[in-house]
């Protein structure tokens, strides 16, 4: 028995946000939005980037996640960094990481996004 990968992140976002969580991930992240399952809430949306998943749920009694966070790998960071800035949405440097560029931003809800790209890409 082994974990052989992760199939995805689940943030939060208040009820009716979704309009806003496009904007924000496929707007401006690029991702594409993909269909959830019909058995499923109707609620919420769902993203993908390559073979990263992001399911954005609803969640009635919301508070932004500060800390916990995922972590979106890029292949232009600069690029990424300028079209977040020109929307004027946070952003703010942190401490380096050996191997990596990054930033963290927050999406339309406060909840709290890492952009890195690997130095070797």
């Amino acid at each position: 028995m082994a974990i052989i990968g992760l199939d995805h992140v689940q943030i939060a976002i208040p009820e009716g946000g979704e309009g806003d969580a496009r904007a924000f991930y496929v707007g401006i992240l690029g991702m594409r939005e993909v269909a959830k399952p019909a058995n499923l809430s109707p609620n919420g949306c769902w993203f993908k980037s390559g073979k990263m998943n992001l399911h954005v749920g609803v969640d009635p009694e919301f508070r932004p996640a500060r800390k916990a966070h995922p972590a979106l790998l890029v292949d232009d960071i600069v690029a990424i960094k300028r079209e977040i800035e020109a929307k004027d949405i946070f952003v703010r440097g942190d401490k380096r990481i050996v191997g990596y560029s990054r930033f963290f931003t927050e999406d339309p809800f406060g909840n709290r996004i890492e952009i890195m790209q690997r130095d070797d890409s």
